[in-house]
């Protein structure tokens, strides 16, 4: 083999040899350019129940392999829609956690179809003491007041979702310090249900006891308690008491304990002393 030959084998195998070598470098050390794609992110934090508008929301690429599913990838899609859930800057929207296209702002967007939402006021006594929060499952209790015969309680409706406490302001705008406080919970109820506790609002003093998110479970409906829970036998002595009032011709609250007879007075006795001769007589006269 002469010179010449010798020459374009060894320049060939060493070409080869190239080759081969980048070929495993850009498959195994050299840094590989990922895919991604356009989704829309938030621009800032977003409370629940904000109406999203173009100015919102931007385009950022991320990488396709850690692409949520169900990400929103033109604005467009996400512009007109309220998300039902915090939205933090930069976090990709999901469908999933946007309302369905609407032009309504705020909760009501929030509110599931054939479902009503009814605030209730409470105090820190009668809302579990700032315990419950947007999200939390409680139970509506009912207290009927007035007297002893008429006071009660039962529950009348079991787990309750709770939508928001306290008042909603829209976007920028802050609370009046000088305004009265009325602390407020949002529950969301099926229209009967909203019906039944409108009316046991306006008939007493409605409480909220808290639950535990994972118990669903109903309680069977065991009747109101009322004070003989307190004081076994109450309700039958008062019964007892309104008869006799009805029977003496007075009202019940006039009625009160007969007072004990006194004992007749017996009439003063005069003792006599008779003397007859040696004999020595008493004589008693009434």
């Amino acid at each position: 083999m002469d010179r010449q030959k010798k020459i374009l084998i060894f320049g060939g195998a060493w070409v080869s040899a190239m080759l081969l070598t980048w070929f495993l470098y850009a498959r195994t050390v050299a840094p590989q350019e990922e895919r991604k794609a356009p989704v829309a992110v938030a621009v800032r934090d977003l409370p629940p129940g904000v109406l999203l508008r173009t100015s919102d929301l931007k385009l950022v690429n991320y990488p396709e392999r850690i692409l949520p599913k169900g990400a929103i990838r033109q604005v467009k899609d996400a512009t007109g829609r309220v998300n039902l859930a915090p939205v933090y800057a930069n976090e990709p929207l999901l469908a999933s956690k946007l309302s369905a296209p609407t032009s309504l702002e705020g909760f009501a967007s929030m509110i599931p179809a054939g479902y009503r939402a009814v605030s209730v006021q409470i105090t820190d006594a009668s809302g579990v003491a700032g315990l419950i929060q947007p999200n939390s499952q409680v139970d509506v209790l009912f207290t009927r007041t007035g007297n002893l015969a008429e006071a009660s309680t039962s529950t009348i409706l079991q787990d309750v979702r709770v939508i928001s406490t306290g008042r909603l302001l829209p976007a920028g705008q802050t609370a009046d310090p000088r305004a009265p406080k009325s602390p407020t919970v949002t529950l969301v109820l099926r229209p009967e249900d909203a019906q039944k506790l409108e009316l046991a609002k306006n008939q007493g003093r409605i409480s909220l006891s808290l639950r535990n998110p994972l118990d669903t479970s109903q309680t069977a409906d065991a009747g109101p308690v009322t004070a003989d829970a307190l004081d076994p036998g109450l309700t039958e002595r008062l019964e007892l008491a309104k008869r006799n009032a009805r029977m003496s011709n007075r009202p019940f609250d006039e009625v009160k304990e007969p007072p004990k007879k006194k004992e007749q007075e017996k009439p003063p006795r005069v003792i006599v002393d008779v003397y007859r001769g040696d004999k020595h007589v008493q004589e008693l006269f009434r």
